[in-house]
């Protein structure tokens, strides 16, 4: 028998375990991001509306509390606005799937997912040029095990345009090194797709296959010191030391806010100047939207544009035309 008026602390769990993990079946990456959000606001509410997690009714989440935590997160905590309209999205599909639950809230819910996402200016799209991303790969020390796996982590990630997930959930069996070398991945939504490998970069995993402890195909590609699966801030962590250690002889480096995503897009803008169709770039990067892919282009246009702008054409005024003077023509003449 279904409850009439769940609490909200069992809405909250029926919409992780119910609907999350088995209605929706979405990633456990999306149900992290969800579980982080809420953590956030259980906390902020408690110190605002002075009500323990477990007290807090379905009514309570109003439109003027979800506004002020929006306004907490940008303010105190100094999140972008792009990840301040990530956790209202979280905050909507839990209160949508809360209006079926109990619809004495209806009211209340109503006016919260009325709080509306944010505007902002999109950020200029940062990339690397060949020689940058070349010196990036060659930083690590391939003398030490650690460093022999992020010249071939890095190397993957600009071969495969990967985002870091995928990048370090990849397992040994989902690279082949035949005849046709390409990594598998596995991305947003569950999706699958599969990028073909050069032939550096087959060479490159096979020389670093016997170094790994455990070589099995359901093994981590790319795995931490203690075999584990890699973290993301680890990567963070490794990329930077690479490029503090480029940045020695590429001192245009050593300013520059480079992430493991500014790979991705990287890859994106290389294989656009080399001249790859749009869509295939889509497909290459796995963006659910070609439209997306969009943002590569804008920027190739406007770096073409700036390179116009700078080569000033030599314009001189127009003059007006005069006969040649008879007098003048006679004296020459002599």
């Amino acid at each position: 028998m279904v409850e009439a008026n769940p609490s909200f602390p069992m809405l909250l769990q029926r919409f992780f375990v119910d609907y999350l993990r088995q209605q929706r079946a979405v990633s456990s990456n999306t149900v992290a991001a969800y579980r982080d959000t809420f953590k956030l606001l259980l906390v902020f509410a408690q110190k605002t509306i002075r009500k323990a997690p477990t007290d807090l009714v379905l009514a309570d989440l109003d439109a003027t509390l979800i506004l002020a935590f929006l306004d907490h997160l940008e303010s105190e905590r100094k999140n972008t606005v792009r990840s301040r309209n990530a956790r209202l999205s979280a905050i909507r599909s839990f209160l949508k799937y809360a209006a079926h639950q109990d619809l004495t809230a209806l009211a209340v819910i109503e006016r919260s997912l009325a709080v509306p996402q944010k505007r902002h200016d999109r950020a200029v799209l940062g990339f690397l040029t060949r020689p940058e991303m070349e010196a990036i790969i060659a930083a690590p020390d391939c003398t030490t095990w650690a460093g022999r796996r992020d010249q071939a982590l890095f190397t993957l990630l600009y071969n495969t345009g990967a985002r870091v997930s995928e990048a370090i959930d990849l397992k040994v069996g989902d690279v082949v090194l035949d005849v046709s070398p390409v990594a598998h991945l596995h991305g947003k939504g569950r999706k699958r797709r599969s990028v073909p490998l050069w032939k550096s970069t087959a060479a490159m995993i096979r020389h670093w296959l016997p170094r790994l402890t455990d070589a099995s195909p359901r093994a981590h590609l790319f795995p931490s010191g203690r075999g584990q699966r890699l973290s993301r801030s680890s990567v963070t962590q490794r990329l930077g030391q690479a490029v503090a250690q480029a940045a020695c002889t590429l001192p245009a480096l050593a300013d520059r806010p480079i992430s493991p995503h500014t790979i991705r897009h990287t890859t994106a803008m290389h294989l656009l100047q080399s001249g790859v169709d749009i869509t295939v770039i889509a497909l290459w990067l796995g963006h659910e939207h070609p439209s997306t892919t969009h943002i590569y282009m804008e920027a190739d246009l406007a770096m073409k544009e700036q390179a116009l702008s700078r080569l000033q054409p030599i314009v001189t005024a127009p003059t007006r035309y005069r006969p040649p003077d008879q007098l003048m023509a006679f004296l020459q003449s002599l």
